[in-house]
């Protein structure tokens, strides 16, 4: 089976078939989930993230229900600062749904309730990053996804 093309480098994974399924590796959870193409778009993020961007994997989690201000809220991905606080949150689509600025706003304004500074949103192919200006209300691009180191300077806002 061939997964789709996106906009990373090539990683190696660990694929396996069970029965009539595909299952890939997921470092973060130490085990093998359904290959669903958001799924490959999260495992590709993950390695980008870790590999290219120098982001800790061990203040990585992926699927997780935070609550955060009474909040609930499931994450596809979230990076905790040394403080064990969430800190950027990752929410990924499949490829073939594209980024708007509707869908971006839309989990913008969710996170915006959370207080997380960073935000990410990717299909694979397109990744939208910003940092969270809460006293302005309003989200600041940047370019590309930052290396890890960069975000010393940003503080949660908690």
């Amino acid at each position: 089976s061939k997964m789709l093309e996106l906009n990373f480098p090539k990683y190696e994974f660990r694929i396996k078939n069970e029965g009539d399924k595909l299952l890939i590796y997921d470092r973060c959870r130490r085990k093998y989930v359904a290959l669903t193409s958001e799924e490959w778009v999260r495992q590709n993020m993950v390695e980008f993230l870790i590999q290219e961007k120098h982001y800790p994997s061990a203040l990585m989690s992926n699927e997780i229900t935070v609550e955060i201000n009474q909040m609930k809220k499931r994450c596809d991905t979230i990076v905790y600062d040394v403080n064990c606080q969430p800190f950027v949150i990752i929410e990924y689509k499949a490829p073939e749904v594209p980024i708007t600025q509707k869908v971006f706003d839309q989990i913008a304004s969710y996170n915006l309730k959370l207080n997380v500074p960073i935000l990410i949103v990717s299909n694979g192919l397109t990744h939208y990053c910003c940092r969270i200006d809460y006293a302005q209300r309003r989200y600041i691009f940047f370019k590309e996804i930052p290396d890890y180191s960069i975000f010393k300077q940003y503080k949660n806002e908690q």
